[in-house]
């Protein structure tokens, strides 16, 4: 006698063969569970359902990172000082297991500073917690030195999360230059989240340098609003030799479209001495300029938003009572002469009185370390459980094979996936190119942004309807 586990429509059941002869009747246990009584509507499986009916997402990965102590990336940077890295073949032993659509992902992660300005009445209310979204979206970077898959192109991933109101779809719409657009949008109808990012990659002999082009634009539904912004710069220092650490550094402002409010956040590059390391710092101001309010704290931890004049006050106090006399110089760290070394966090986020925060970095697990210091989140962002490929386009990223070998620490079967997936890519090309065929995205399309008339990537709707049969086959 064998219980075997059935899915029929939406539930599982089991059911007991029991042998009568050389014949068979299954007997039907009651339905255990709603198939995905996560995601109702949607038939994605996220996470494992436990017996009480809670998701439950994975913790770790399938193995810990893979070395590269053995690794020297100086072979083969030497002759790539000042070039663009996105056409340069990495070893895979320096990525990361995600692809950078499930990177881009991680904005989602703190979705509820989304809910929470859906939820408040006043303009400047709203566009603070923005701001603190806005400085979420890039939190995940702290530390994560490990290089993203590139996305094959008509790659694409999907996440939907019932528990945080969302769901999302991304897709590489073009290879050279390398552009990822992706779409998320409240299950309720609250918001829209959207846009698309053309990564920027160089090396300076002792550092990597990220510029992401491309702009986020978030709909906030209800009010009618619209904000619009570009991430900052991001610097990978002691590329050749050292500790690898992270900056983020330059000016991200945020705009209000409809009533003319803009944010304006100073990412500070760390500066000689380290006393800017992982600051953020701006304000607030209305259609006519006018401060409202000021916005302070660290990428790394932790933002608090003040009102002006206090933050003044608090200043003009500091300064009487022996701050600093003058600002020291500040530096593109990327470009500068001095030596790479991480300086030491002078301190944690100093809180003036009368602050409100705004919002809090998630701990990271505490075996982050060897996990390619993922974040609890993007632990959980390449989990495929049994069946669930059944729910997904051919061209997820979660059906990758370079990438799931990596996950699991088989170095070099990822090595030879990620090198025969990237020669079917240049085959599929040189292929189209014979049949004087061009690309089509299948799930985007190029547009004009409506809130900032430039060019962009917009969804052009459909995914979810689940009509994969013209999906291309890349893996």
């Amino acid at each position: 006698m064998v219980w075997t586990c059935v899915e029929e429509g939406w539930w599982i059941y089991w059911t007991k063969d029991v042998e009568y002869g050389a014949g068979r009747q299954e007997e039907k246990r009651r339905p255990q569970r709603r198939f995905m009584d996560v995601v109702k509507e949607d038939m994605q499986m996220v996470g494992v359902i436990k017996e009480d009916g809670r998701v439950r997402w994975r913790k770790k990965l399938p193995a810990e990172m893979i070395s590269r102590n053995n690794f020297s990336v100086w072979n083969i940077l030497k002759k790539c000082i000042g070039m663009e890295l996105s056409k340069i073949a990495m070893p895979v032993v320096f990525n990361e297991p995600l692809s950078f659509l499930q990177r881009i992902s991680e904005y989602m992660e703190h979705t509820h500073l989304i809910h929470k300005a859906c939820s408040l009445s006043e303009s400047t209310d709203r566009m603070q917690v923005v701001a603190a979204f806005a400085v979420s979206a890039v939190a995940s970077q702290w530390e994560r030195t490990g290089k993203p898959f590139n996305p094959l192109l008509g790659e694409t991933y999907e996440l939907t999360r019932e528990d945080q109101g969302y769901r999302l779809i991304s897709e590489q719409v073009s290879h050279h230059p390398p552009i990822s657009a992706f779409h998320a949008e409240s299950l309720k109808e609250e918001f829209k989240f959207h846009g698309s990012i053309y990564p920027k990659l160089k090396f300076w002999g002792k550092s990597v340098e990220a510029e992401p082009k491309g702009t986020m634009t978030l709909e906030l539904l209800k009010h009618k609003e619209a904000y619009t912004w570009t991430n900052p710069m991001c610097c990978v220092h002691n590329i050749i030799l050292g500790k690898l650490w992270i900056e983020q550094y330059g000016t991200v402002e945020i705009v209000n479209h409809r009533t003319g409010d803009k944010c304006v956040l100073n990412f500070k590059p760390c500066g000689m001495f380290g006393k800017e390391l992982h600051k953020v710092e701006g304000h607030i101001q209305d259609k006519s300029k006018k401060k409202r309010r000021v916005i302070y704290g660290k990428w790394t931890e932790c933002m608090y938003s003040v009102d002006t004049k206090v933050y003044e006050a608090y200043k003009k106090s500091e300064k009487k009572s022996g701050g600093e006399a003058k600002k020291l110089k500040q530096e593109q760290s990327c470009e500068a002469e001095e030596a790479d070394e991480m300086p030491d966090v002078q301190e944690t986020v100093t809180v003036i009185p009368g602050s409100a925060l705004l919002w809090r970095i998630t701990p990271r697990p505490a075996h982050s370390a060897q996990m390619y210091n993922f974040t609890s989140f993007a632990i959980t962002l390449n989990e495929l459980e049994p069946g669930m490929e059944r729910l997904l386009a051919p061209t997820d990223c979660r059906l990758r094979p370079d990438i799931r070998a990596m996950e699991h620490g088989d170095i070099d079967l990822a090595s030879s996936e990620k090198e025969r997936l990237e020669e079917k890519q240049r085959a599929a090309r040189r292929e189209r190119s014979r049949d004087e065929e061009e690309w089509s995205t299948r799930w985007f399309q190029l547009g004009t942004n409506p809130h900032t008339g430039a060019e962009d990537w917009l969804y052009t709707g459909g995914y979810f309807d689940r009509n994969f049969t013209d999906c291309p086959n890349i893996y």
